[in-house]
């Protein structure tokens, strides 16, 4: 896994700009811990941060083949799981290797197949390609948006990089963000190719974007369709099966240590019992889960979460003879100020939350002193329809984001709700949420013939949560992994596995009356019962109230020193009375508000943003 930068510019001569594009590159160190390499040429700079993970000498990158009509130059992050089966493809049509590495394999590809590359590809990745032939760029991005992407189009061409702080770096861009960008910020969105900051967009999943002369056009080399389902249950069982068990197989590939990341729910506990399945008899599968000190002990069930992790964790590590190591945080990790202000520059954005991001760098954390490689059971709430609102009608048919309703009648409006009131009006985030529905619910294929409403309208939240919601979820995961220099594969973003999944009716989803049925039912022989039977648990936070008593002095201090310029932003009456509420009184909604302006003003303090309102 990598991190890659670049800038083309079709009036200035950038081999005269290697400062601008080592400091692009720099901003991406993280990504790729393991080595730096740039390319330059007249109209074209590239730079690449290597995370060595398959062919640790063989690919170095920037990648290039020279033509007799020009230079054809990669700098690639991610990986192809099918990289054997092309490189003998490749190799059939003509092609010769010099490495063992996946890398040269897509410059290859490229080199046979051109824009169409993508169509051939399984993997997770974010890549681009500068053609010396015909003066080109292509920035490629996988289909679900596992590994991000953004450009910033210029007036003679286009910066680029794997984060918005590479594009910064350049001196060409200014630091601006506008009222949509704090409405994408607060209103949780994920408005597809929206980066925030003025300007920049992010590579939509799925698409191709080619650079020239002319301009940047996009084009999308995959969408989710419609289809028919013919199979029966229990080809439908057995289909998603054997799905799983050949994605697991392709993602253990790995020339450096790997683990799974395992919570006891039934997602990871299926991804470590299929790698263990996998690997049985050769090696011992590694695991590791988050705790946080006195958790399982003083665990208070809540709406969200009915029980803690910890015990179902160590049953299926019992079950599957996985090596595991429980990574164990007290309230005092948590709080520290730099582990925010490391979650927050990891981000780029400061999403205010808060305890789940700081646990989870501080996992990577620890995983990464004995792993490269983890992978995770991220999105099979997605693909399987596994979130409670999946299956509450009030928030399903809430007329907007089902997550979005879930929550805010839960929780309130969170962060949002601690908007200076008259900024809070102009801003108007429902009127904003409500259009970005609209444009979402416009974009969901139909199924000719379909007249079931009830599965003509799950249809539609799995769409809604498969294109906006886990895209989320996926850059949380990127980002605080790269930051610490661990590559985090998630199976169940397998494309085929989606397609399938996603033209699945809902009835035969549901078929047992419970949430992911077909996953239960497709992996049940190999978990422990109780994690078979077990309710979906998000990721854990932490219940101690110290946690909450220093969240409430540490906006306290930032609300006295009237320092941090995001304070106007906020209504400092509201702030003022949570930071004296007693701590076991202050909601869940107040909480993520006093988590979002630490996050505010942490991210002023990095990236120095100019509102422009």
């Amino acid at each position: 896994m990598c991190g890659i930068s670049g800038w083309v510019s079709y009036q200035r001569d950038l081999r005269t700009e290697r400062p601008a594009t080592e400091a692009m590159t720099a901003t991406m160190a993280c990504r790729g811990p393991d080595a730096q390499g740039l390319w330059l040429d007249t109209h074209v700079a590239l730079g690449h941060r290597r995370l060595a993970i398959i062919d640790l000498p063989g690919g170095v990158q920037p990648m290039s083949e020279h033509t007799p009509d020009g230079d054809v130059v990669l700098v690639y992050s991610g990986e192809a799981y099918n990289y054997t089966e092309l490189r003998d493809e490749l190799r059939r049509r003509g092609h010769s290797f010099h490495t063992d590495s996946d890398t040269e394999v897509v410059l290859r590809g490229y080199l046979e197949w051109g824009a169409d590359l993508p169509e051939h590809l399984n993997g997770m990745f974010a890549f681009a390609v500068w053609d010396g032939r015909t003066d080109l760029l292509l920035l490629i991005r996988d289909r679900m948006g596992i590994k991000p992407l953004y450009h910033f189009a210029t007036d003679d061409g286009v910066l680029f990089g794997s984060e918005p702080k590479a594009i910064l770096a350049n001196p060409l861009v200014p630091r601006t963000v506008d009222a949509d960008g704090l409405r994408e910020l607060f209103s949780m969105a994920k408005t597809p190719g929206h980066a925030v900051w003025a300007g920049m967009r992010e590579v939509e999943p799925g698409t191709v974007v080619t650079v020239e002369r002319a301009g940047l056009r996009a084009r999308p080399y995959w969408r989710l369709g419609a289809a028919v389902h013919t199979d029966s249950r229990e080809d439908t069982v057995a289909r998603v099966r054997e799905l799983l068990e050949d994605t697991v197989r392709r993602q253990l590939v790995s020339d450096v240590p790997r683990c799974v990341l395992l919570s006891g729910g039934l997602d990871s506990s299926a991804i470590t019992a299929l790698a263990a399945q996998q690997l049985r008899g050769k090696e011992t599968v590694r695991s590791f889960a988050v705790d946080f000190v006195g958790q399982s002990e003083n665990f208070i069930a809540d709406d969200l979460r009915a029980t803690p992790d910890t015990p179902y964790v160590h049953d299926v590590v019992r079950h599957t003879g996985t090596d595991h190591q429980d990574i164990v945080l007290n309230p005092d990790d948590l709080a520290d100020p730099n582990v925010r202000a490391a979650a927050v520059r990891a981000r780029d954005l400061p999403l205010g939350l808060g305890d789940l991001d700081q646990s989870l760098l501080l996992l990577f954390r620890a995983i990464r002193a004995h792993s490269t490689v983890a992978l995770s059971g991220e999105s099979a709430d997605e693909v399987f329809g596994g979130y409670a609102w999946f299956h509450d009608p009030a928030a399903r048919d809430a007329g907007t984001f089902p997550w979005l309703a879930a929550l805010e009648r839960q929780h309130g409006r969170g962060g949002s709700s601690l908007l200076e009131p008259e900024l809070r009006e102009r801003l108007d985030l429902r009127g904003y949420l409500a259009q970005r529905y609209e444009e979402a619910m416009a974009e969901v294929p139909r199924l000719d013939g379909e007249t079931d409403p009830l599965e003509r309208r799950m249809r539609e939240v799995c769409y809604l949560h498969l294109t906006r919601f886990v895209r989320l979820l996926l850059d949380r995961k990127d980002r605080l992994s790269m930051a610490t220099g661990l590559e985090v594969r998630v199976p169940f973003c397998d494309h085929r596995l989606v397609e399938y999944v996603f033209n699945t009716p809902w009835s035969m989803k549901t078929f047992d009356g419970r949430e992911k049925s077909l996953l239960r039912a497709a992996t049940s022989e190999l978990l422990p019962q109780s994690v078979v039977e077990r309710v979906k648990s998000p990721y854990p936070s932490t219940q101690d109230p110290a946690y909450v008593v220093a969240l409430q002095t540490q906006v306290r201090d930032l609300l006295s020193s009237d320092s941090s310029p995001v304070l106007d932003l906020l209504d400092r009456p509201r702030l003022e009375q949570i930071t004296t509420t007693e701590p076991g009184d202050v909601s869940t909604g107040e909480r993520n508000g006093l988590e979002r302006t630490l996050d505010l003003a942490v991210w002023a303090d990095i990236e120095d943003p100019t509102l422009t309102l």
